[in-house]
Formats: structure tokens, C-alpha cells, sequence
């Protein structure tokens, strides 16, 4: 709970299943956000993705968090890339209720693209726990005024499932909008 709620559970996914997901994870060549739709996948990740959008997941993180979640729309969405400009602290929209992030790099050696759990909107060096994007590895957050979090500046192949618990449908269907007009710019501009 300091300096927000969080849940931070290294090897979440047993050893098999990363092996699997990461070799069934979406060929993402662009940094940003992708919605599951405009993607291709194995199984392994597709099955992921079922479990973390089932009855028992939902249950078990809404006790962690002591929030009712049943009936709360979800948004998933996919990362293979940062960008430089990635990272800012930001304490994520309140559309938002819960965000779960897996994440799925065989490893994670360099400084930058470590999330930080931060106990303000201006340092990124004052923070309570950082989490290397190492996979298997699943941070979650109930979204507030002080969930603050970033990382140092990194570009490069940093892989991740984002889900959110939003607000209301029609938010969620407007994020999903957006995410898909940006993914198709994306495959429309060669250089970014």
C-alpha cells in the first residue's frame, strides 16, 4: 500500500509457460499500445490471454485489491516496443480501475524500461519498489490520484500484456478505437 495499492508477483507464469507465450507472443515491430484484433498470436498466448480474461483472475484480483470488479468492462492491449519518449510518470486515466501488466522479456540486464512505484508526480528516483520487466513477471495497481509510475528512458524490444479494468463500456470501446486507428498509422508510416 505505500505509497499506493500494488501487487507485484515475480513468476507469476511457471517457467513452461513463459517458454510458450513468449514464443507464441504477437510479432510487434513498432513501439506502442496494440489491441488484441489487429494482431496475430500462438496459442499459448491466446490461451493467456483467456485465463487473465476468466472468472477465477477477476476473482482473485478483486480480492487482492477489496474492489468489486464482475460486470466491469475489460481493455487488453499489447506492447512489443518502446520508445525513448516512453515511460513518463503518469498515474494512468481515471477510466481506469485496475491496471494488470505481464510482462515478457527473457531477461532484463539494462537500467531504463524498469517500472518504479512512485511516491510522487515529479521524481523518478523517489519511488517505494521497481519492477524489471522480466518475464512471468505481473504488476498490478488500483488506479488513484497517486498512482504514479514511469521508467527510465528506454527504446527498444520491451514486451508486456496491458489490461485494464475500465470505467464503462463506451470508454472502453473508444480506447479500443483509438488504439486500432493508431495501429493502423502505425503499419501506414514505414518510418515510426
Amino acid at each position: 500500500r505505500d505509497p499506493y495499492e500494488h501487487l507485484v508477483v515475480p513468476g507469476f507464469l511457471p517457467a513452461e509457460a513463459v517458454t510458450e507465450v513468449t514464443r507464441d507472443f504477437p510479432a510487434i515491430a513498432k513501439p506502442g499500445l496494440f489491441p488484441l484484433s489487429v494482431l496475430q498470436s500462438g496459442v499459448a498466448f491466446r490461451d493467456l490471454i483467456g485465463e487473465l480474461d476468466g472468472p477465477d483472475f477477476e476473482a482473485a484480483i478483486a480480492e487482492s485489491f477489496g474492489l468489486p470488479l464482475a460486470g466491469k468492462p475489460k481493455l487488453f492491449t499489447v506492447r512489443g516496443h518502446c520508445h525513448r519518449r516512453d515511460g513518463s510518470i503518469h498515474t494512468d486515466s481515471t477510466t481506469k480501475v485496475i491496471t494488470v501488466l505481464v510482462y515478457l522479456n527473457p531477461g532484463w540486464e539494462k537500467d531504463g524500461g524498469r517500472l518504479r512505484v512512485l511516491r510522487s508526480a515529479t521524481d523518478l528516483s523517489d519511488f517505494a519498489a521497481e519492477i524489471p520487466p522480466v518475464a512471468g513477471t505481473l504488476f498490478a495497481f488500483r488506479r488513484s490520484e497517486k498512482s504514479f509510475h514511469g521508467h527510465e528512458t528506454f527504446e527498444g524490444e520491451r514486451r508486456a500484456i496491458q489490461m485494464n479494468w475500465m470505467t464503462d463500456v463506451a470508454t472502453r470501446d473508444r480506447e479500443l478505437a483509438r488504439h486500432r486507428l493508431s495501429a493502423h498509422l502505425k503499419r501506414l508510416n514505414p518510418f515510426g
